[in-house]
């Protein structure tokens, strides 16, 4: 049975994680899969909001857009030692033949007393879903 958890859920995978991610549309699909993808590194709820960072992503497609807005969590941990809080002002729209995603970050440096438990290598085009027919859900496989 899977793990339901805030907009997102997890799914028994053989080598790596997968979860789905929903939401009233594609924007807080994309939001619950960020936070999908640091629960499986650290405890947000531990984590403050006292910085920001903005985020800017381009893509061909929804699918690239989706790998390019989660590889900015994986990019901020690994170059500042961002960990995640939340989103937010994230949108998308298309412009001509593109993809375009504007959101902000907030979370916090790592610091003692916050504690990472897992490590997620890459974000996959694996078994990836977007849907957005009524509520949007998005699927992602990612390389643990």
């Amino acid at each position: 049975m899977p793990k339901i958890s805030q907009g997102f859920k997890f799914f028994a995978h053989p080598a790596d994680a997968k979860f789905q991610a929903y939401g009233g549309n594609l924007e807080e699909a994309f939001q619950n899969a960020a936070y999908a993808l640091a629960s499986l590194m650290w405890d947000r709820d531990r984590v403050r909001p006292k910085m920001g960072y903005p985020v800017a992503v381009e893509a061909r497609d929804l699918k690239q857009l989706l790998v390019s807005f989660l590889e900015e969590v994986l990019y901020l941990l690994d170059s500042r030692g961002f960990l995640l809080h939340s989103v937010d002002e994230l949108t998308i729209r298309r412009e001509g033949d593109r993809f375009l995603l504007r959101s902000r970050f907030y979370g916090d440096h790592f610091a003692e007393g916050l504690e990472t438990f897992g490590d997620v290598k890459a974000i996959t085009y694996h078994d990836m879903l977007i849907k957005t027919d009524g509520q949007a859900m998005v699927q992602v496989v990612v390389d643990v």
